[in-house]
């Protein structure tokens, strides 16, 4: 078999980097009472009313860490999806891999290229996830709704060419509650120097996100 050089984005994809900005959440309480204040109400009075108080601090999230990334995929499916690989995957290093998972999956059989990502963000609220979400889908345009894929699902699919090497990517975002999913899937044929179908690549993308976020659904509190 010949050797063909992979174009510079998919090489510099075979050694990603990812570096995940730790995000500053502040957790805020209740002031506490002054002690003189304290100390002037009798003692009855003061435990009725912290007892009646209403709470300052934030409502419980649903998700508080993300799930194993490597775990979320079937075998199955990355056998289907990424030909050749290992099924295991490799974990990504995250600054935080409480708050922010990702695994990955890539292979080179015979001449087809497939990659898949799954990644896991879990976000301070239902609000914060919202907001992140809403701004990944402005982010990507020309894409559609996922219906059926947690609280919202979105998917968009997008051909480049670099060095006359055609690559189809597709990606899918969903959210669930204060967290988000993202799977991205790509791919490539280094003979033809065409890319696989947009049908083939959406779909591949939707499936490993329903697994993804049937995965995350099992880490709920």
């Amino acid at each position: 078999m010949r050797s063909f050089p992979l174009p510079i984005a998919l090489t510099a994809r075979l050694s990603p980097v990812i570096v995940l900005a730790a995000a500053g959440w502040a957790l805020s309480s209740g002031p506490m009472a002054e002690p003189e204040a304290a100390e002037k109400k009798p003692a009855g009075k003061t435990e009725t009313q912290s007892a009646s108080a209403p709470s300052q601090t934030q409502a419980p999230k649903t998700y508080n860490a993300a799930p194993a990334p490597c775990d979320s995929v079937t075998a199955k499916t990355v056998k289907s999806l990424v030909p050749g690989a290992k099924e295991d995957g490799k974990e990504i290093r995250s600054t935080d891999s409480e708050l922010r998972r990702t695994c990955s999956w890539n292979a080179l059989k015979g001449y087809e290229y497939r990659w898949l990502d799954v990644s896991f963000e879990v976000l301070e609220s239902e609000e914060a996830a919202e907001r992140s979400y809403q701004g990944r889908v402005e982010d990507r345009s020309g894409g559609g709704a996922v219906p059926g894929l947690g609280d919202a699902g979105y998917s968009v699919v997008n051909l480049s060419t670099e060095d006359k090497q055609q690559t189809r990517e597709g990606v899918v975002v969903a959210r669930a509650s204060n967290a988000l999913v993202v799977v991205t899937y790509n791919g490539s044929d280094f003979e033809s120097k065409k890319a696989p179908g947009t049908d083939e690549i959406n779909k591949g993308a939707i499936k490993a996100a329903k697994e993804a976020v049937a995965a995350l659904e099992k880490n709920r509190n």
